[in-house]
C-alpha cells in the first residue's frame, strides 16, 4: 500500500490505462422453449423456459475508464468523492434482506462490489488527473464468514485504477487533505437522504473550504445514454424476463394462487442467471389487477380473471421491466379483449412517437390521444383516457425507474418503457402492457418483443401453442 496524502488538483497525476474499447461478448442465445424444471407438473410450476447463464458480468477496465473520463469532462475542475454501499449485518438488519448490493454509481464507475469503499477522482481541465480507490484490507478470519474479498491488486485489475489503498486510511489521507486544501475548485459528492448521515461527507459540507456540489445529477446525465456493455446487460435481463413471462402464461390456470405464478416467474429469473428481482414482482388477478403496485400475491385466481404480471429480472445490476396482462382461463372475454385492444393500440401509438428529438412527454401524449379518440364510449361515463392514471413510461437501467431528467430529447442509446394501461375498478378489469425500448438512430428497437403481447399470440401460447 502506497502512503501519502491526496495530491492537489494541479499536481495530481495518475497514469491511466489507455486502450480502445474492446468488443463485448454478445448476449446469450435466445431462450429455448423446451426445458423442464423437474418440479411436479400438477403444481403449475413445472414450466421452465429461461436458459441457464452466467450469474454476473462486469465491464472491462477500459469501459470503466471511459466512464470516469466522461465524468471528469462533465465537471471540468474539482474532486469527486463517491462512497460505495455499506456492508449489511445479517443480525442487525433483516436476515431476509441481508445480501450486499453495490451502490449503482460506484459500480458504474469502478466495477468493484466491495462494501465500505470510496472512489476519489481528481479532474482538471475536463480530464482525470488522479484516481484513488479505497477498499477495506482483507481479513482472512472474517472472510471465513463472509467470503473472500478482492485484494488491492485484484481491485485495480477490475477497475483500471492503479492507486488502491486501505479504506481505513481514507479519513487521514483523502478527507484530511480536502479539509485543509483551500485551492480545490469544488468537491462533488452525492447529496441524498442516504448520505445525510455520512459523517465524512457532512464534515466536508460544514468544515471544509471548498464549495460542495451534488454529483448525482451529473452522473444521472451520463447514465441516461447507455454504452454497449449496458445495452448488452439490459438485453440479457429482458431476455430472462421474457422467458419468465412465457413460462407464466403456460402455467396459469384457475384455482392457482398468485404466489404460485410468481414462483414460476422468479424460478425462471434465477434459472437464467438473474441474482435478484429488479423490483417486487406484481402478480395481480381480478380485483388486484387494478392495483398498480400490488405485491402480496395471496389471492386464488378464478376462471374469468385477468392477471397483470409486471415483472423484471435484474441481471448484472441492470433491470428489465415488462408487463403482460393475460386471461387466467386462457381466453379473453369479449369485454376484456375490447379493453385490451384499446391499451395495445395506445401502446402502438406511443411506440411510434419514440424517436430521436421527441421527449417522453411526446410519447405520453401520443398514447393518451389514441385513447381519447378511440375510447370515448368503451369505459362508461368517462373516456378511457381518464382511466389511464399513470405516466406512459420511465427510464430503464441500473434502477428500474432509472435516473435522468424526463424533459430531455430522446437520443440513441437511451432505454425507456412504454406502458399504457386502463383500470376499471367496478369491473375488476385492469390491463397494462409494458415493453422495454431502445432509442435508435431511426426510431426504436423493441427489446422485449419475445414476450407475446397480441391477444391472439397470448391465447395460442396459453392453449398450448408456441
Amino acid at each position: 500500500m502506497a502512503g501519502g496524502v491526496l495530491p492537489g488538483v494541479a499536481a495530481a497525476r495518475v497514469i491511466l490505462l489507455g486502450a480502445a474499447l474492446v468488443a463485448l461478448a454478445p448476449a446469450r442465445a435466445a431462450a429455448q422453449e423446451s426445458q423442464t424444471s423437474g418440479l411436479p407438473e400438477e403444481t403449475g410450476a413445472g414450466v421452465a423456459l429461461a436458459v441457464p447463464g452466467e450469474p454476473i458480468q462486469l465491464p472491462a477496465p477500459n469501459v470503466l475508464e471511459a466512464r470516469r473520463a466522461r465524468l471528469a469532462e462533465a465537471i471540468g475542475d474539482g474532486v469527486v468523492l463517491l462512497p460505495g454501499a455499506a456492508a449489511k449485518s445479517i443480525e442487525g438488519d433483516y436476515p431476509q434482506d441481508s445480501d450486499f448490493r453495490q451502490e449503482n454509481n460506484f459500480l458504474y464507475l469502478t466495477g468493484v462490489e466491495t462494501a465500505d469503499a470510496w472512489l476519489v477522482l481528481v479532474a482538471s481541465d475536463g480530464r482525470p488527473q488522479g484516481e484513488i480507490l479505497f477498499i477495506p484490507e482483507r481479513d482472512p478470519a472474517q472472510e471465513m464468514w463472509t467470503g473472500r474479498k478482492p485484494s488491492f491488486g485484484e481491485a485495480s485489475g477490475i477497475s483500471g485504477i492503479r492507486d488502491v489503498r486501505a479504506a481505513e486510511t481514507f479519513r487521514e489521507t483523502a478527507l484530511g487533505a480536502l479539509l485543509k486544501d483551500a485551492g480545490v475548485a469544488a468537491i462533488y459528492v452525492p447529496l441524498n437522504p442516504k448520505t445525510r448521515q455520512n459523517a465524512d461527507l457532512l464534515s466536508l459540507v460544514f468544515d471544509g473550504h471548498a464549495e460542495v456540489r451534488d454529483v448525482e445529477p451529473v452522473l444521472a446525465g451520463l447514465r441516461l445514454v447507455k454504452d454497449d456493455f449496458e445495452i448488452a446487460m439490459l438485453r440479457r435481463a429482458i431476455e430472462i424476463t421474457g422467458a419468465a413471462q412465457r413460462a407464466a402464461m403456460k402455467a396459469a390456470r384457475p384455482g392457482m394462487y398468485e404466489y404460485e405464478l410468481e414462483a414460476v416467474i422468479e424460478f425462471n429469473f434465477r434459472l437464467g442467471g438473474a441474482e435478484r428481482v429488479g423490483f417486487p414482482s406484481i402478480v395481480g388477478s381480478g380485483p388486484n389487477s387494478v392495483v398498480l403496485h400490488y405485491d402480496k400475491s395471496r389471492r386464488a385466481m378464478e376462471a374469468g380473471d385477468l392477471v397483470v404480471m409486471d415483472i423484471g429480472a435484474e441481471y448484472s445490476y441492470y433491470s428489465a421491466d415488462v408487463t403482460r396482462t393475460i386471461p387466467v382461463s386462457g381466453r379473453f372475454t369479449k369485454r376484456q379483449r375490447e379493453i385490451y385492444d384499446l391499451v395495445l393500440g395506445a401502446q402502438e401509438a406511443g411506440l411510434k412517437a419514440v424517436k430521436p428529438g421527441n421527449t417522453l412527454l411526446d410519447v405520453d401524449r401520443a398514447a393518451r390521444s389514441y385513447l381519447k379518440e378511440h375510447g370515448a364510449a368503451a369505459c362508461g361515463a368517462k373516456n378511457c383516457a381518464e382511466h389511464f392514471v399513470h405516466g406512459v413510461g420511465h427510464w430503464l437501467g441500473m434502477d428500474v425507474h432509472d435516473v435522468g431528467e424526463y424533459a430531455v430529447p430522446l437520443e440513441p442509446g437511451m432505454v425507456l418503457t412504454v406502458e399504457p394501461g386502463i383500470y376499471l375498478i367496478d369491473e375488476e378489469i385492469g390491463v397494462r402492457i409494458e415493453d422495454d425500448v431502445l432509442v435508435t438512430e431511426s426510431g426504436y428497437e423493441l427489446l422485449s418483443g419475445a414476450s407475446p403481447r397480441h391477444p391472439d399470440q397470448i391465447e395460442a401460447l396459453m392453449g398450448g401453442g408456441s
